[in-house]
């Protein structure tokens, strides 16, 4: 975000135990500190992106410093809206968010959920801070263990779809670094035309495909090999463990 001039750098205060954790932060102008209540004493919008068993902790030290003018954002996986408020003061504004890893590359797919005393100027700026990260959607707390199996998981099933694309074309002949080139540049212009024509995936799968082609005997074969209950039970299956996770 700070490249993207959404934040100034120098307006930036990040907290860490160590300066090992900060020389990111530093290197882009940050401020940095090893108190987490300088922290809230200095910044109305707080993000929390510890682990999941270190945030409670984190959230005990720092609530004397909570009034009712913060935001405060949690990215750890796993810790219930219900969680943070019960740790932080009555009437405590908090949103979590669920990233996923293209964030790094400003293609990211994340959702965000507020709890019971955070209103809709506090989540339009949050989705407008993290929209330099990607595409931000507002959902019900239920669903983010869905956006985990969906999205945040969903980003290592798709290199394993990419990956048997590339090694399928390896098998007919296609040099390696080339096939795995072209099968992930055609995940990318296929995701592309899905947004930007807000097409639905079975309708551009029939518009490739014509009849006694090349298309729809591959399609054939994917349904032999039940690629489309594979990837939902990938999903289902990543969600049921989210879940599980959450509960513990």
């Amino acid at each position: 975000m700070v490249g993207w001039r959404k934040v100034e750098p120098e307006h930036v205060l990040a907290s860490a135990p160590s300066d090992r954790n900060l020389c990111r932060f530093q290197a882009m102008g940050c401020q940095t500190t090893h108190s987490n209540p300088e922290v809230l004493h200095s910044c109305p919008l707080v993000f929390f992106a510890t682990k999941p068993h270190i945030l409670p902790a984190v959230l005990v030290e720092v609530a004397p410093a909570v009034t009712e003018e913060h935001i405060l954002v949690s990215v750890a996986a796993g810790v219930s809206l219900s969680t943070l408020e019960e740790l932080l003061p009555p009437k405590a504004r908090v949103l979590r968010v669920s990233p996923n890893l293209p964030c790094i590359v400003q293609e990211g797919a994340m959702v965000m959920a507020r709890g019971r005393h955070t209103g809709t100027y506090e989540a339009q700026l949050l989705r407008s801070l993290l929209e330099a990260c990607g595409q931000c959607e507002e959902v019900p707390e239920a669903q983010v263990d869905i956006h985990t199996g969906l999205s945040g998981s969903g980003v290592a099933f798709v290199c394993a779809f990419s990956e048997a694309l590339a090694e399928g074309a390896v098998k007919m002949g296609m040099p390696s670094g080339l096939a795995h080139r072209i099968a992930a540049q055609t995940l990318l212009g296929t995701a592309k035309v899905l947004l930007q024509k807000g097409q639905h995936p079975a309708q551009l799968r029939i518009d490739v495909c014509t009849p006694g082609g090349t298309t729809i005997y591959g399609l054939h074969a994917l349904e032999q090999g039940g690629l489309r209950a594979a990837a939902m039970s990938a999903v289902e299956a990543a969600t049921c463990r989210a879940r599980e996770l959450s509960r513990k």
